[in-house]
This record gives C-alpha cells, sequence and structure tokens, in this order.
C-alpha cells in the first residue's frame, strides 16, 4: 500500500501515544468503529510496539502504522510489528532509504520551503507538515500549493476541532493528524465511549 493510498483512506490519521500495550485493542477498536481506519501509535514508549502488534493482529481491517520514527533501525523493528507504514517529524535521507530497504510506506515531516524541496527532489510527493501550527498552519500549506502543486500534506501539530475545516480546506492537504480524538485523560481512563464521541466527530470533517 503505497503511503498516498494510506493518507486518501481518511481525513483525519488520530496519533497515540499509549502507555499500556492492553489499552491497544479497545482503543484502536474504538476508532476503528467510528470511521478512522488508519491509526497511527507513535514510537515515544516503551509499550508501542507491543501495541501496535496487538493492534494489527486483532484488527486486519485497521491500517496500523507508527509514528515518531527517529532511527533507521524503527522501520524493520515496526514492519515485524505489523505495522504498514511509519512517519517520522522531520525529513532526513537515512531515513528514507531504510524505509526503502525495509519496504515500509513512509511518510516524513516537513516545515520549511527547503525541507519541501529537497524531499521533492527526492521524488517524494506525500509529507507531513509538521507542527503545522508552528509552521504557519492553514496560510503556511497556501503559501506552498504554488511552489510546490505536486505535493500533499498531512499537517498535524496544535490543530483543533475548530481550525481543522481551514487546514483541510486547502487543495495541498491529503487529511490531518492529531490528538482531537484521544486525549491522554481519557486514554489513561479507559473512557472508551467519550474517545467514540470524539472519533466520531473527527471522522464527519
Amino acid at each position: 500500500m503505497a503511503i498516498e493510498t494510506v493518507l486518501a483512506a481518511t481525513r483525519f490519521i488520530p496519533v497515540l501515544t499509549i502507555e499500556r500495550s492492553e489499552d491497544a485493542v479497545p482503543l484502536c477498536e474504538t476508532l476503528l468503529a467510528a470511521g478512522l481506519p488508519v491509526l497511527e501509535v507513535t514510537l515515544r514508549t516503551a509499550s508501542a510496539l507491543a501495541a501496535v502488534e496487538a493492534a494489527a493482529k486483532a484488527l486486519p481491517e485497521a491500517i496500523v502504522g507508527v509514528g515518531t520514527v527517529l532511527d533507521t533501525g524503527d522501520f524493520a523493528r515496526a514492519r515485524d510489528a505489523g505495522a504498514r507504514f511509519a512517519v517520522s517529524p522531520g525529513l532526513n535521507m537515512d531515513l528514507v532509504e531504510a524505509a526503502s530497504q525495509a519496504g515500509m510506506d513512509y511518510l516524513p515531516g516537513i516545515q520549511t520551503s527547503s525541507e519541501a524541496m529537497a524531499a521533492y527532489r527526492q521524488g517524494m510527493r506525500s509529507l507531513k507538515f509538521f507542527p503545522a501550527k508552528a509552521a504557519g498552519g492553514a496560510y503556511g500549506l497556501k503559501q506552498l500549493a504554488p511552489l510546490y502543486p505536486g505535493l500533499r500534506f498531512c499537517p498535524t501539530g496544535g490543530i483543533t476541532f475548530e481550525d481543522a475545516p481551514d487546514f483541510l480546506a486547502e487543495t495541498n492537504v491529503a487529511c490531518i493528524g492529531g490528538g482531537l480524538a484521544t486525549p491522554a485523560g481519557l486514554v489513561a481512563d479507559r473512557n472508551w465511549a467519550a474517545i467514540a464521541d470524539l472519533a466520531r466527530r473527527a471522522a464527519a470533517l
């Protein structure tokens, strides 16, 4: 599955930081049932890969990937755990090569025009725009559009329900991502009902 296909499958990608691997299946099941089929589990916790493996096995219809990829070895580890795509907060050509070697669909992050041009010249056409608010928000994306008509972005970082429509209205935005549907407090409390409500709202964006 190409990364473009992953991004086209949804308008919102939940970014999940899972502290307890046993929360992975009920959390991801809740999000999937609410209409969010693409799920990004960040590699920020010791439980992350176990969470990916559990969710990928229990929910084969979901598209489970990993985020916060910082090291070249993360791709093979994530692939072996069942991840179908990977996302990093920045752009580094060593990671681009490692993703290719692991056969992993990859979404690197950029913040500036120079980084966008570097990615474009390497043949990449889908990028994460992060941190979206700090990088100029929807206005920043609008400025990049005429310069790089072939690029499509998934902005994340500080996006709220209130300004999500502004991002999604931009012609170069494929989808957005973030923690809108999964506040840390609700995940810690295992409040799946409240998360389901937020997830349905996010799926309707």
